[in-house]
């Protein structure tokens, strides 16, 4: 792109970026629909609002072939929005790509396996991190983004803020859980997270200001999973994790 196609690019990805905060898109969500614009620019070598349905239609027959069904869908949502809310033109080529409709449910671990995989995980907190993920039946991110405060140990509940659809919701604590969440918590005393991202002293983790990386702890899971030889297909992650509540036998 020449200068003034890539001021007038600039200008446009920067009110795409407003326009998505202004209708209140999350940060996942605003990175995903960034990204789309981004890499049709790239690979065109020009500035979207040049490009002919004819170019569409070939960028999307390409992209299906080398990426996911699951990008092509969010490239497709992420440049609707950019034509219809930044060009503010009619999208009249919706249809051109049509995601198949493809359910499929993820292998759930038994009651047992999931015995095996805290037994058989040697730090406390990530034992404690999958205990509470499995008891209470939480998403990967729930169970990282738990804090002090959202414990309510009267009533034996714990409140689950910005879940799925970014809505509060409480669920059941049960009282191996409870236990556990205070046993590692009195170890940090971290005024703010029960999972804090830091390792050492207890001084360094209870200064941490953020929660447990959520990378490194799929990675260290799925070491405890090859360790346990559970050879099925599931994921650690915050929408893979997903199951109905379990009572686990105290140990």
């Amino acid at each position: 792109m020449n200068q003034a196609e890539t001021n007038r690019f600039n200008e446009l990805y920067l009110r795409h970026l407003r326009l998505l905060k202004l209708q209140g898109k999350s940060e996942k969500t605003i990175d995903a629909y960034a990204r789309a614009v981004r890499r049709i620019s790239k690979h065109f070598g020009c500035c979207p609002d040049l490009l002919s349905m004819e170019q569409r239609e070939k960028y999307f027959s390409d992209l299906v072939k080398s990426h996911s069904w699951s990008t092509v869908k969010i490239d497709r949502n992420g440049l609707q929005f950019f034509w219809k809310h930044v060009l503010e033109r009619d999208w009249q080529w919706v249809k051109i790509v049509k995601v198949p409709k493809i359910r499929s449910l993820p292998d759930i671990l038994t009651v047992a396996e999931v015995e095996q995989l805290i037994g058989a995980t040697r730090k406390l907190r990530y034992r404690v991190f999958l205990l509470a993920t499995y008891s209470m039946g939480l998403r990967l991110s729930e169970t990282l983004a738990l804090q002090v405060g959202d414990i309510d140990a009267k009533r034996k509940v714990v409140h689950i803020r910005c879940g799925k659809g970014r809505k509060d919701r409480f669920v059941p604590l049960p009282d191996l859980t409870y236990q556990a969440l205070r046993a590692l918590w009195r170890k940090h005393r971290n005024p703010c997270w029960l999972f804090p991202n830091a390792e050492g002293s207890p001084e360094h983790i209870r200064s941490a200001t953020t929660h447990m990386d959520r990378g490194g702890t799929q990675d260290a899971m799925k070491v405890v999973v090859e360790q346990c030889g559970i050879k099925k297909k599931f994921r650690f992650t915050p929408c893979a994790t997903v199951l109905q509540p379990i009572c686990l036998k105290k140990a």
